[in-house]
């Protein structure tokens, strides 16, 4: 997991490497994949450094080996000149199937809601789906 938070760092910084092939190759099709969204408006505050650096790595280390990959956006612009992005973070974390998604998440959940305020006063949206297009 250690290339992944690695990587992670990178992708954050917008930096392109060719070790992020790597995170893709572990993505297949039929895995979890779980989204956690962070809307943007008046008022709102997200500390990416705390997220990318103490957060998500705390999270990969409580999933363990049943965390197969991790990534992050960093919202930087909408298509339309001007308009605040719709969410300033979207944080993804990459399960073999539900049942490691579960038993992952259940012990675990209440420790990362408890870190959430460390970063951000956004009440986050959370989409948990099945990965079609990677294989």
């Amino acid at each position: 997991m250690k290339t992944k938070i690695s990587l992670l760092l990178l992708v954050v910084l917008g930096t392109i490497v060719s070790c992020q092939q790597n995170e893709a190759e572990d993505i297949k099709k039929g895995m979890i994949k779980v989204a956690i969204f962070y809307p943007n408006g008046e008022g709102k505050t997200f500390d990416m450094d705390y997220y990318s650096n103490k957060h998500m790595p705390m999270a990969a280390t409580l999933f363990g080996d049943a965390l197969k990959a991790m990534s992050i956006d960093k919202g930087l612009a909408m298509t339309t000149p001007n308009v605040p992005v719709k969410y300033v973070a979207i944080g993804y974390f990459y399960f073999e199937d539900m049942e490691s998604f579960q038993n992952s998440m259940e012990p675990n959940s209440e420790t990362l809601r408890a870190d959430v305020p460390n970063y951000t006063n956004i009440k986050p949206v959370i989409q948990i789906s099945e990965v079609q297009t990677a294989e």
